[in-house]
């Protein structure tokens, strides 16, 4: 005969550790194959990550959950967003994995959940949530378009979780109409903005600035290059990683990883560097920080508020530029130019694009060199390489 099995509640205590910071420690009885019960324990997370009791019990309501899912006949899954959201966290989100999501992802998921999401729906009860609330109040938010799309998407996201653990038989959040359409055209600079930004700062930022807007990698791209991803003879880059808030973590897609031509002027700029640099063995970071010891490379908001603004302001620039500016102009440059949609796609290394996959084969690299080399010649004022 089938025997009932009590809801397992566990408890909660704080312990002490020598030379780290205290944990909070999660126990409950886990029954036997014999009929008699096991103690077991986990850790939390650390009074750094849950400084109080309230927010490590939180957490800990992910775990009570998981805990009980092997006795369905005592566990209705979690009654609110909020335990919903923490058990997400503890099977899609897991810190120390970065396989399914990158540290990039994790974070933004982080952000949106943190600020928006729960805020707002976490005391309510996970079968309350209503589409047309739900669209109702993306409407009033002061956001644009696209982060309002991003939140609709996260909220999807983990009641996909609650749907595939069978808490709910179907996503309100699929019913939820939100546009990511852009609301403005995002700012880029100009070539003559681009030269005089150029002739305004010294070889590291000059390297940086020119490989980002002639590559159009993304800011953790670029600062996670390491000297053995530079291929002098071959001319090209192997981005292999990405740092975003000094973690290393794989590239955003898998796309992202393709190799990206090495124009003969970044080539010229980036040995230069490397003569200059301390840190210029094959293992080093290509940007990485004395004040680090080289130990990790630069904090991209540092360089951008402290060198990049201040040369931007001697050039007599007005333009805002963020490290995404020059990605934005790196593509709008390629199209002005009249590249070939494939090959815009393929330098750009997006995950897909529907309409180009579907309308162009796959482009040479050759004819991706050759665009690169377009834009390149226009900052440096059309000079012949070395």
């Amino acid at each position: 005969m089938f025997r009932r099995t009590r809801y397992q509640q566990g408890c909660l205590q704080r312990a002490k550790r020598v030379n780290t910071p205290d944990v909070w420690l999660f126990r409950w009885y886990e029954d036997q194959p014999n009929g008699g019960k096991r103690y077991r324990k986990t850790v939390v997370g650390t009074v750094v990550q849950f400084p109080t009791e309230t927010a490590a019990r939180k957490a800990a309501d992910a775990l009570r959950i998981d805990i009980n899912l092997q006795t369905p006949q005592a566990s209705s899954g979690p009654a609110t967003v909020d335990q919903l959201i923490e058990h997400f966290r503890l099977k899609e989100m897991p810190q120390d994995d970065h396989e399914r999501r990158s540290y990039s992802t994790k974070a933004a998921y982080e952000c949106y959940l943190t600020n928006w999401i729960s805020p707002k729906w976490g005391k309510h009860r996970i079968g309350e949530i209503k589409a047309v609330a739900v669209e109702s109040w993306l409407g009033t938010i002061p956001r644009a378009n696209g982060t309002k799309a991003k939140i609709r998407n996260i909220m999807s996201a983990i009641f996909n979780h609650a749907v595939r653990h069978e808490w709910l038989d179907k996503n309100p959040i699929t019913l939820v109409r939100q546009s990511a359409k852009r609301e403005s055209i995002p700012e880029i600079l100009t070539v003559e903005e681009i030269r005089a930004l150029l002739a305004e700062l010294e070889l590291r930022d000059r390297t940086l600035v020119l490989l980002d807007a002639g590559t159009g990698l993304r800011v953790g791209e670029l600062l996670g290059l390491k000297w053995q991803d530079v291929d002098f003879d071959n001319l090209q880059l192997h981005v292999q990683r990405s740092v975003v808030h000094q973690v290393v973590g794989r590239c955003k897609t898998e796309a992202s990883a393709k190799p990206v031509p090495l124009d003969s002027f970044m080539a010229h700029d980036l040995l230069s560097w490397r003569r200059a640099t301390p840190y210029n063995r094959t293992e080093d970071w290509v940007f990485a920080s004395v004040t680090m010891k080289g130990t990790q490379p630069y904090w991209p908001e540092n360089l951008m508020r402290r060198y990049i603004w201040a040369a931007a302001k001697r050039a007599k620039i007005t333009t805002r530029i963020g490290w995404h500016t020059f990605r934005h102009t790196y593509s709008t440059l390629l199209r002005a130019n009249g590249e070939d949609v494939k090959v815009v796609q393929e330098l750009l290394r997006h995950a897909n694009s529907k309409t180009t996959m579907d309308t162009y084969t796959q482009a040479l690299s050759p004819a991706k060199r050759t665009a690169q080399s377009r834009v390149v010649r226009m900052f440096i004022g059309g000079k012949e390489g070395d």
